[in-house]
């Protein structure tokens, strides 16, 4: 068994270091030392008994107050003031390794702890992929167990460590990656893989406890038949912080536990909106939220030992903003509000509030709307205005990029020529650093076009369909069906066509193109009488795909858009292909 040494003969160690260095450079040698630690490592332990246990740090008592860590470990040293400023005494982190040591030395610097966690596959986030085979794959299980504990050794000794967690999310994960029986295998096998880590890591490291997380306490029941040496539960909880008393009361379970992520309800459980997609949560509601989990889980006395809240992030994408305290680097309510709940510092300033904002409806691609909200300002300052858009419910993207608009409170927007649900995102800024945060979803549809769609329903052919994939065939019909649920693609290749025929030569003066993703970026309309003789009445080397309607005079029994560029590395891609005649 590897055991630390006694505080005193560290001490010792560190002197007689100390001293040789002095006379190594008074001598003219150079000497490279390790760097010390800043402080002695502390002793953690779960103390107590069933219904009144305790965490003590060097056996005084110790509640987890807590936030997720999101920034790189390069801007450790200059957060974390701020975030003991918060009142915060612990972060958590996910994956520690080479790169964790400056972290860890601005929590101990001060005065902050770290759940140092470690990944496992399947988690529930970057690097943490892959569906091993726990039953079977010894080697993985090896080979990680002993890199988890080339880094306990590493850091058992640092001031700023207070406990190892082992994996995140894999029991939940793992029905991605099996199911029935075999799903129930590996995750007992999992649990069991678990234990061993943290039988492990205890004789490395006998003076901090182990826990493990996951996304639901339908995994405690795994940890309490097979997981017997973890010292604690650990568990992700949003919505449902509330209910977790009740689950560890029912399951009869004899171990304390923390939240390792909690915070307002997160995208996969509230409800939809008129829109069918998650509707956000205010950053009113935001703000309350903290304080509710918070209140919720540390009514459990005696069991619940704390939590690290989610999330000290700076990232102002889809999630950021849906949880970060600071995205962008600017702080909003809920930063405050988690502050208050732990008994930081009172703040100077504290952001804009936007109490309400306007419900959106169905906006033609390309069109003006307008969107309103109300905000107030609780130290009276001027309020600045920025509004973003992002298209998560079309193609998964997390990225905000900038609206074009005009006004202030009410804006207008111009509304994104592509089909589909947005949102749309308002900030409201005081000049101090902070911010308010609002948005509504709203569906983009194409622009109404006057006169008879003449195209709808017509025989349609093309140069190429897709015939694989999800919802394939993409035959050339489902361009002219009056159905923008349906669509045509081709080959990925140029060039390519679709064409219509119209029965007869007749004259038309609109042509309206809703492309999926795939889109034309050089494209022409052609019109003939026979079929073989084509003249050009349309084209465009500049098309960036949505809805592409404009006016066009042309006649010809078949009209066809004859794509030479594409737009993307797919191929071509057409919602609807519509000739009007008004």
């Amino acid at each position: 068994m590897t055991r630390v040494p006694p505080v005193s003969h560290r001490h010792r160690a560190t002197t007689v270091l100390t001293v040789l260095a002095v006379l190594a450079l008074l001598l003219g040698f150079v000497v490279v030392t390790a760097r010390p630690a800043s402080a002695a490592p502390s002793v953690v332990r779960v103390t107590g008994s069933q219904g009144s246990w305790q965490l003590t740090v060097d056996g005084a008592p110790y509640t987890v107050k807590g936030l997720t860590w999101g920034p790189p470990v390069g801007e450790a040293a200059a957060r974390m003031p701020d975030v003991h400023a918060m009142g915060v005494n612990t972060v958590r982190t996910w994956g520690t390794d080479g790169t964790s040591r400056p972290l860890l030395d601005a929590a101990a610097a001060n005065g902050v702890k770290v759940i140092s966690g470690f990944w496992l596959q399947p988690g529930g986030g970057p690097g943490s992929g892959g569906c091993v085979n726990y039953v079977t794959d010894a080697n993985y299980k090896s080979t990680v167990q002993a890199e988890f504990l080339r880094w306990v050794n590493e850091y058992r000794d640092h001031p700023g460590v207070l406990l190892w967690n082992v994996g995140n999310e894999s029991i939940l994960g793992m029905q991605n990656c099996f199911g029935g029986t075999e799903l129930e295998n590996q995750r007992v096998a999992y649990t069991r893989f678990v234990n061993d880590v943290a039988r492990a890591i205890h004789a490395a490291d006998p003076n901090h406890p182990v826990t493990s997380t996951d996304a639901w306490t339908g995994a405690w029941p795994y940890y309490q038949a097979y997981a017997p040496d973890l010292d604690l539960y650990a568990v992700n909880s949003y919505g449902a912080v509330c209910d977790i008393r009740q689950t560890w009361i029912n399951g009869g379970y004899t171990k304390p536990y923390i939240l390792t992520e909690g915070g307002p309800p997160g995208e996969w459980e509230v409800a939809d909106d008129a829109h069918g997609v998650p509707a956000e949560p205010s950053d009113v509601a935001k703000r309350d939220g903290y304080p509710a989990a918070w209140n919720c889980l540390m009514s459990h006395h005696g069991v619940a030992l704390g939590g690290t809240l989610f999330h000290y992030g700076t990232e102002q994408d889809f999630g950021g903003v849906w949880f970060n305290l600071l995205p962008g680097n600017e702080k909003r309510l809920s930063y405050y509000s988690v502050a208050r709940t732990y008994g930081g510092s009172p703040p100077a300033n504290t952001p804009p509030v936007i109490s309400s904002m306007s419900s959106l409806g169905d906006v033609p691609a390309g069109s003006a709307f307008t969107v309103d909200v109300s905000t107030s300002d609780p130290d009276g300052d001027p309020i600045s205005y920025d509004l973003r858009l992002n298209s998560k419910y079309i193609d998964n993207s997390g990225a905000l990029v900038p609206a074009s608009f005009s006004g202030s409170d009410p804006f207008t927007v111009t509304a994104p020529d592509r089909l589909g649900v947005w949102k749309v995102y308002v900030y409201a800024r005081d000049g101090h650093g902070n911010v308010g945060i609002e948005s509504r979803s709203f569906r983009v549809v194409p622009p109404s076009v006057p006169g008879t769609n003449i195209a709808q329903g017509r025989p349609t052919t093309a140069s190429s369909y897709q015939a694989q994939g999800d919802g394939a065939p993409y035959l050339a019909s489902l361009a002219t069906d009056g159905s923008l649920t349906s669509r045509w693609a081709s080959d990925w290749s140029d060039p390519q066509w679709v064409q219509v025929d119209l029965g007869s030569v007749v004259s038309f003066d609109h042509v309206q193109l809703v492309w999926e993703a795939a889109f034309g970026r050089a494209y022409s309309i052609d019109v003939s009488d026979d079929g073989s003789s084509w003249r050009s009445v349309y084209s465009t080397t500049s098309g960036n795909g949505g809805v592409d309607s404009f006016d066009v005079a042309g006649s010809g029994r078949y009209v066809r858009v004859y794509g030479t560029q594409r737009g993307t590395g797919w191929g071509y891609s057409l919602y609807e292909f519509g000739v009007y005649r008004r």
